[in-house]
């Protein structure tokens, strides 16, 4: 056998080993989604069983869910494994983690405990919980689509165009784990029958920004994998010591403040406009 036939064997065989190993690199980014589909369906499953400990695990599997849905994209981008179909396949998953899931538990959260109303009442307030979650689940459906088709803000990569679904399933997963049975505020399930109807418009009022064109930071333009002053990374501990240790008010105050932000630097970008345009 001459030089050149060793050479082509050796290179041959140096081209399966990489196909086989590019292959086994594109399950990972697909077992980070299908963890984040798991995720999603024990949330929903646990939701309809409707215990207060129950929803609390619902909504730590909803958390759960967002730190999968991070991690596929990034290991995809990382080891360039981004394909069309792995797209799709997130964007389905994202539907029952952030769409069904927190809708579900919105509304048995809500409305499965409620005890100040009786009758014609409560069936008005089961009707109206109806129609605020199947909102918030069509807009999620509806958010995810519009990135499919037009991805981040024109002309910028750092924003998202609407509230990012597991932002708005992290406000719902939020308040149902702060606010459960045995935690430190330990309200539990809703049972007066306004708070309930606030609770509702809530739910429908995140899927109102999820549709909307307010902008959202993406934190995609910070450097993850490049080297970080110290301070940050201590900053970085502390900030995950905190949230493991006192995940209720952590939680709660990192959604919540996630939510607001978006709609304050709208503002003000409107009326810092209107006086730009007033003057000119």
């Amino acid at each position: 056998m001459g030089a050149i036939e060793q050479h082509e064997i050796r290179f041959a065989g140096k081209r399966l080993r990489n196909l086989k190993h590019r292959r086994g690199i594109f399950l990972l980014p697909a077992m980070m989604t299908s963890a984040n589909l798991l995720c999603g369906y024990y949330a929903v499953v646990a939701s309809l069983v409707g215990t207060p400990e129950d929803l609390n695990h619902a909504a730590k599997a909803i958390g759960l869910a967002i730190l999968f849905d991070s991690l596929d994209g990034r290991l995809a981008r990382l080891t360039g494994t981004n394909t069309e179909f792995g797209v799709q396949f997130d964007s389905l998953a994202d539907v029952v983690s952030f769409g069904i899931a927190p809708a579900i538990l919105a509304y048995a959260w809500g409305f499965r405990s409620v005890t100040s109303l009786s009758g014609e009442a409560l069936h008005q307030l089961g009707e109206f919980a109806w129609v605020c979650c199947l909102a918030f689940l069509i807009c999620c459906a509806w958010r995810l689509a519009r990135f499919n088709v037009q991805g981040m803000a024109p002309g910028s990569s750092k924003y998202f165009v609407g509230m990012p679904t597991p932002a708005a399933a992290a406000v719902i997963a939020a308040i149902v784990h702060g606010l459960r049975v045995g935690g430190p505020i330990s309200i539990g399930p809703l049972q007066n029958g306004w708070w309930s109807v606030a609770w509702f418009l809530l739910a429908a009022s995140l899927g109102a920004l999820m549709t909307s064109t307010i902008r959202y930071y993406s934190f995609k333009d910070i450097p993850w994998t490049r080297k970080q002053p110290s301070l940050a990374i201590v900053l970085l501990c502390l900030l995950v010591g905190v949230t493991w240790l006192y995940s209720e008010y952590a939680l709660l105050i990192l959604a919540c403040t996630y939510a607001i932000l978006g709609l304050a630097l709208h503002a003000a970008r409107f009326f810092r406009h209107r006086m730009v345009s007033r003057t000119t």
